[in-house]
């Protein structure tokens, strides 16, 4: 099967075949009204929910409510943004807006952005403008779902139609859990035995011309166009000295970036994950296309397309897990996962989650958070993800072990809230799935591999670049100290102008007392897990921290008693 790129003026898009969620009003006639409401899915090209808005309306009202939930500013939060969302996120979902209202004039409608909690402006919508059918994409996160079912409850009661196709992901998170008896499936591999290959590719990719009738009459509706990061009251918030942005948000961003990744197809072919450069800063060593997959302003099937067709053309290619349609599928896992999993994103209540006695400590986790760490490499992926709001997979690796089972113990929850709120390509499903795992909570349980915050950089960048551009503090400092720079003479620091313990910070632990002491407490925790089939209670948990606690005790007991001996 041929597939071209789309055009950007979007003219034409793709439509699949699929299994959509729809709840039909019988009664229903043609040329009623149509309300399609985005969230995510913020394109024109490959969007089913927009076209089945499309066809037999006199209307169609193209709606984004700005929740906020995600959006109202937080003066208090550690960095600008909302309490959830980091300014990087705000600003490129806005400009995704700014696009996707481009596009949707260009066929003679446009975007209509209304203020409030959703529900009720949905509601609203739907009562005062006559609404017949009411069409979005399907969301499997837990905020969505309960927003959603609010929604469709109010409009089946009143004989509206409700249309909600699962667009999002290559295959249908319901589906897979049914075919795996109700569960979802635990392991990478069983999930690929069950997803096959996806419904859509055994029907024929057609083209239709995109035709969306007008907007009818607005009511008392209050909308507005899309707001500026000023409007929506972030004119105080601005970082200051930021690096240019790394990401423009957008459909048509999204497809240019596409095109760009995908006419290098021996890179497209041979592309092996968890391989790359995490140093690469210049040029970096992925198809930086995550945060149009997250906001759906590329359409992931349309993605697996354009891949396959660069397979056909180049016969030696990689394969899952470690292909470029591997970490698709890795994406469309953690969907499945989070979706069928009950507190899917935290410890408490998770029952494919280890329960870990994580330190409580909000000092090491700011210094974490705040590059304050005295290791540089891990400081410089910390800089790096507050100015980009992106950083490369194995970086977030480093961060994220590091903070959990290899140096400062501290919950992956609260690991994951940094993320959430800084990347932009943050995903709800995906960075729960990646926290789980990199602490060793779930999926992976080899907590004896540590990424270590001095050598793993080393390997990448001997002498220091990523961590000089990041942490200018360090750029004068010799390669043979740039990783371990407490390690350096007074006089080379002072040559350095960077004085450790004044223009930058002492490591705030022992690597290497650190790791054993992680190995350690994970050791006994996993013995408790094991020894309770995986229900720990709180009082359980209580007695293994006050062992843990005297273990250590007697440790440095025996430790100073065999110094003083010597």
């Amino acid at each position: 099967m041929q597939l071209q790129l789309l055009p950007t003026s979007h003219t034409f898009f793709t439509r699949f075949s699929l299994s959509p969620i729809i709840h039909r009003n019988t009664n229903m006639t043609s040329g009623s009204n149509s309300l399609m409401w985005f969230r995510k899915g913020l394109r024109i090209h490959d969007n089913p929910a927009l076209e089945y808005a499309a066809k037999n309306s006199n209307h169609v009202y193209p709606v984004f409510v700005i929740d906020p939930h995600y959006m109202k500013p937080d003066p208090n939060s550690f960095s600008p943004g909302s309490n959830l969302a980091g300014l990087n996120r705000i600003r490129f979902l806005l400009e995704s807006l700014l696009d996707l209202d481009s596009g949707l004039k260009k066929l003679g409608s446009r975007l209509l952005v209304l203020h409030g909690e959703p529900s009720e402006v949905l509601i609203r919508c739907l009562k005062q403008w006559d609404i017949k059918r009411l069409c979005f994409e399907y969301d499997t996160e837990p905020y969505y779902q309960a927003l959603d079912a609010k929604v469709k409850n109010y409009a089946l009661e009143n004989g509206i139609e409700v249309f909600s196709p699962v667009t999002h992901t290559l295959v249908n998170p319901v589906e897979i859990i049914e075919k795996n008896g109700g569960k979802p499936p635990l392991s990478y591999q069983s999930f690929l035995k069950l997803a096959g290959e996806p419904h859509w590719l055994i029907s024929s990719l057609c083209t239709t011309p995109a035709t969306i009738p007008p907007i009818g009459d607005l009511g008392n509706c209050e909308v507005s166009e899309v707001p500026t990061v000023e409007q929506l009251g972030y004119e105080h918030f601005q970082e200051e000295d930021p690096d240019p942005p790394l990401f423009k948000g957008g459909e048509s961003e999204a497809l240019r970036r596409l095109q760009e990744s995908t006419n290098n197809k021996e890179w497209v072919a041979k592309f092996e994950k968890p391989k790359g450069d995490p140093s690469a800063f210049i040029k970096p060593a992925t198809t930086m296309l995550s945060p149009y997959l997250k906001f759906g302003c590329l359409s992931t099937r349309y993605f697996y397309q354009c891949i396959k067709e660069v397979q056909q053309e180049v016969k030696n290619h990689t394969s899952p897990p470690v292909s470029l349609i591997g970490q698709l599928l890795w994406r469309d896992f953690f969907y499945t996962v989070g979706f069928g999993t009950p507190n899917f994103d935290r410890m408490s209540g998770n029952t494919i989650c280890k329960q870990i006695p994580w330190n409580d400590d909000d000092e090491l986790l700011a210094a974490w958070r705040d590059a304050r760490t005295g290791f540089p490499w891990i400081d410089a992926i910390m800089v790096q993800l507050r100015k980009w709001g992106w950083i490369h997979h194995l970086a977030r690796h480093s961060v994220a072990c590091f903070l959990t089972r290899g140096d400062l113990f501290v919950h992956w929850e609260k690991g994951r809230d940094v993320f959430e709120r800084l990347l932009i390509d943050s995903d709800w499903a995906i960075n729960n799935g990646n926290w789980l795992w990199l602490s060793c909570s779930s999926f992976f349980y080899q907590y004896n591999r540590i990424y270590s915050p001095i050598s793993f950089g080393k390997k990448y960048d001997p002498t220091g670049a990523y961590i000089r551009h990041f942490l200018p503090v360090l750029k004068d400092m010799p390669k043979e100290y740039i990783y371990e720079p407490w390690k350096a003479p007074l006089s080379v620091q002072t040559k350095a102008k960077c004085i450790i313990g004044k223009d930058y910070p002492k490591p705030v632990i022992c690597h290497d007392d650190a790791i054993k002491e992680c190995k350690r407490k994970l050791a006994a925790a996993y013995e408790l897990n094991k020894k309770t089939n995986g229900v720990v209670t709180d009082e359980d948990m209580k007695k293994l921290r006050r062992k843990l606690v005297e273990d250590q005790g007697q440790g440095n007991d025996s430790r100073r008693l065999k110094q003083k001996l010597i």
